[in-house]
């Protein structure tokens, strides 16, 4: 299992871990009432969260987090890439940018970069959630950004797959223009 979705039973001792307010107990009056359980998408960054904080413990020296650089979130990235599931051909593969190569070949799995985007949006949103200050957040350095517009690039080009922005649907009253009368 990969360490971005491992569960750690480790508390990280650090200013900005996250916590959760537990729910006030169900009193008498109310017994249908359940507790609060948190979304996916919470419990995915608390996760992430954890696995960088325990990073940083392993890391050698330690850092704390409010030592933390776009340098440290680049070498966390690079670090998980040896628990990807995504075959990225190499330039000297015959199968770069096929996008659905008709055999087995050699190239490295690395970490899916749709995967290192919605990563970084999650810690980005932990660390500020946390008490990091917006302008201090290492997960929104430029290196940070600069990286994962690289690792798309490549990824697309080895993958033969385009990483399109998502056009956004307007509603259907703002796309026609407005139909004036004609002129008298």
């Amino acid at each position: 299992m990969d360490p971005i979705s491992q569960e750690t039973d480790q508390e990280i001792t650090n200013p900005f871990a996250i916590t959760t307010t537990p729910s006030p107990p169900p009193s008498a009056a109310s017994s249908s009432s359940s507790p609060t359980t948190l979304s996916r998408y919470e419990n995915q960054k608390r996760r992430d969260w954890n696995t960088f904080g325990q990073y940083l413990r392993n890391h050698r020296p330690p850092l704390s987090l409010s030592r933390c650089s776009g340098a440290h979130v680049l070498e966390f990235l690079r670090y998980l890439d040896q628990f990807g599931k995504t075959k990225v051909h190499t330039l000297l593969c015959p199968f770069f940018g096929h996008p659905n190569p008709p055999a087995p070949c050699p190239c490295p799995l690395r970490q899916a970069w749709g995967s290192l985007d919605a990563l970084i949006g999650r810690l980005r949103a932990a660390y500020e959630e946390n008490g990091g200050r917006p302008e201090a957040n290492p997960f929104g350095a430029r290196a940070v950004r600069l990286y994962l517009r690289e690792v798309r690039d490549s990824q697309s080009k080895a993958r033969g797959i385009s990483y399109e922005k998502k056009k956004r649907k307007r509603p259907a009253a703002a796309a026609e223009p407005a139909a004036f009368p004609p002129p008298s």
